[in-house]
């Protein structure tokens, strides 16, 4: 495994909640959101939460923050990403960072829990999913979650054809709201943080990794309807938006 300094990974972190706000200008107001609602929803002071598609565990590290007895378990495939996190939070009690691939069947035995767990979390990932995989994704959390048990996503997700006036209009604020926060100097998008990092030779070896590792469908899954469909396929009783700024959601989803 490549070791990566903290004070570089730091950086490498910051740079990346900032091109992140610059999608998701309101990503801490969600962020907040979603641990509230994980604190209301898990009726204990230590929950285990799963951070699907954790990155370098921007959300993770924000929820033990706000309940420090909490253990969370922070999933990814993607090896650069998660060997930042690691470095930033080495030692943290509670955390723990496991490579996995959500596509794939099987992933929920391979965590090998003691416990089921609580609440499961996601932020600006599962879109990276085709709707064919999310199936999967979805039917193996059903697998791994309480009774009652929580799942929260936030990300950008769309109203579908099914209403077109109204993703026509959401389009609409979505562009206007973008065109009033423009001001100033542009700041660094996501592909432009890839091709930097890429360019460090602190991280040679684990982007070549990740060129060999990490692929996605090509195939996005941006639409409201496909992750409520598939949640309410895999045993999701109730699934609503719980929190919205535009087509930015929380969409939430319990268990019976």
């Amino acid at each position: 495994m490549t070791l990566i300094g903290r004070e570089s990974a730091d950086e490498w972190i910051a740079r990346w909640d900032v091109q992140q706000e610059g999608y998701v200008p309101d990503r801490e107001e969600r962020f907040t959101a979603m641990i509230d609602a994980v604190e209301a929803a898990a009726g204990r002071p230590d929950p285990l939460v799963l951070d699907l598609g954790c990155g370098p565990g921007s959300l993770a590290g924000r929820i033990l923050d706000r309940l420090p007895a909490a253990t969370v378990i922070a999933i990814d495939a993607d090896p650069l990403l998660m060997s930042l996190g690691r470095a930033v939070h080495a030692g943290r009690a509670g955390l723990t960072f496991t490579e996995l691939d959500l596509r794939e069947p099987g992933w929920a035995a391979r965590l090998r829990l003691d416990r089921q767990a609580d609440a499961a979390v996601s932020t600006t990932a599962l879109h990276w999913i085709s709707a064919e995989n999310l199936r999967v994704t979805y039917a193996e959390l059903a697998r791994v979650l309480r009774p009652g048990g929580l799942f929260l996503n936030g990300d950008n997700l769309s109203v579908d054809d099914s209403a077109p006036r109204l993703a026509r209009l959401e389009v609409a604020l979505r562009e206007r709201e973008g065109a009033r926060r423009r001001t100033g100097d542009r700041p660094e998008d996501w592909r432009e943080w890839w091709e930097a990092i890429a360019a460090d030779p602190e991280f040679a070896s684990l982007h070549e990794l990740r060129e060999e590792s990490v692929a996605h469908d090509g195939s996005e899954s941006r639409l409201l309807s496909t992750h409520a469909a598939a949640l309410r396929r895999a045993g999701f009783a109730e699934v609503g938006t719980l929190w919205q700024r535009g087509d930015n959601r929380l969409l939430a989803a319990l268990l019976p």
